[in-house]
């Protein structure tokens, strides 16, 4: 068949044109196949424990990092809201105000926070972060700064809410500490959730030293030692009522780590147990071993400050402080300070926790008070 002339000027037209396009169209697939470098995941990490356990200082040895956006005890705005309610109760919602927040959505505060205009200083602890005293947050102190808590307050106090939730998307690693977490299941969701890279860093401690710190912040501690008792606080006597809220938490300590040993392997290997006896005998050592687990470097001012704050003078009374003291010292503290018939109903309560975890008992007031008799197996618990 022969074309008119008219019509080959129009016929060279469409087929230059499909050229180009199939031209397009693999120059397009071919660019799509190629690999693209993909944004690495953020590192979520939480630290686990219960009150008086150190778990201010172990957040601390997070949240000095320059890597971390940290913030302390999120769900404290849970339990103050709904002071009637139970820990198991609020677990759920304590379980997804953590995942929110893992993700920067600080919008989760709302139903915790009165309406209204609030700055960041709404947040609980807000100037344990320091990630809120230094930019995007604030910019009076440079990120890879030691900021201490109290210039922190003075002087980032009045920045707008806003910038929580910036500065938590500029960070590579976010970690909050929790201590209202009473079993292990109720995070199962948060460990397979493929959006969160999250970690556990459980924190022990030995019961005995607990049970002394708890005695000298019991006012602090009110509220929350209701929400634990529960049901039961009316119906306890007030003598007896340490003793159950420490029968809970050891309790709660063993079934935790009891549940991380019928875990898949790939998701226990997301879970650290950690003493914080040993923590305190070997401080270098064992935050590097954090570090390691979570991906950060042990950075060289970081070395000095753990250093120089588990060496200084004082004993740790306050609630939420984390001031330099010595940390041995502390964690011995109750073998001089407690009472024998104290200890030794406690160990009755704790018992089983105490033996799994590497706490030896004393059978004695000698033996509690004989400070060259170690209490601390030298088993180290798994991961």
């Amino acid at each position: 068949m022969i074309l008119p002339k008219k019509m080959r000027p129009l016929l060279f037209l469409v087929s230059q044109m499909a050229i180009f396009a199939l031209f397009f169209h693999l120059y397009g697939h071919s660019f799509n196949s190629l690999p693209t470098k993909e944004e690495p995941k953020p590192m979520h990490v939480l630290v686990l424990s219960s009150w008086r356990s150190g778990s201010s200082f172990v957040g601390q040895l997070f949240g000095q990092h320059p890597d971390v956006f940290y913030l302390m005890e999120p769900a404290w705005h849970i339990w103050t809201t709904f002071t009637q309610s139970t820990a198991w109760r609020l677990h759920m919602a304590v379980r997804d105000l953590i995942r929110a927040v893992f993700l920067c959505d600080m919008s989760v505060f709302d139903a915790y926070m009165k309406p209204g205009p609030r700055r960041q200083s709404s947040l609980f602890q807000w100037e344990n972060s320091r990630a809120l005293c230094s930019p995007p947050a604030c910019n009076i102190f440079s990120r890879d700064m030691i900021i201490p808590q109290a210039h922190c307050k003075l002087l980032c106090n009045q920045q707008p809410f806003e910038v929580v939730e910036k500065a938590c998307r500029s960070y590579s690693h976010v970690v909050l500490k929790e201590v209202r977490f009473f079993n292990l299941q109720v995070l199962y969701p948060l460990l397979r959730d493929p959006s969160l890279n999250l970690h556990i860093v459980h924190l022990v401690r030995d019961p005995r030293a607990v049970f002394r710190s708890r005695e000298h912040t019991a006012g602090e501690l009110m509220i929350d030692s209701r929400i634990v008792m529960g049901e039961h606080w009316e119906k306890l006597k007030e003598e007896e009522q340490p003793y159950y809220v420490m029968q809970v938490i050891c309790q709660s300590q063993l079934e935790i780590y009891k549940a991380v040993q019928s875990l898949p392997k790939a998701l226990r290997q997301r879970y650290m147990l950690i003493r914080y006896e040993d923590l305190v005998r070997d401080p270098i050592a064992q935050t590097a071993q954090m570090y390691k687990y979570v991906g950060l470097k042990f950075l060289p001012h970081l070395q000095t400050w753990v250093y120089n704050i588990t060496r200084g003078k004082g004993m740790g009374n306050h609630a939420f402080h984390t001031n330099a003291r010595n940390a041995l010292n502390v964690s011995q503290a109750w073998r001089w300070t407690l009472p024998y018939q104290k200890v030794s109903r406690l160990q009755k309560v704790c018992n089983d926790t105490m033996t799994l975890l590497g706490y030896h008992l004393v059978r004695s007031e000698q033996e509690q008070k004989n400070l060259s008799l170690d209490l601390l197996s030298t088993w180290t618990p798994s991961k």
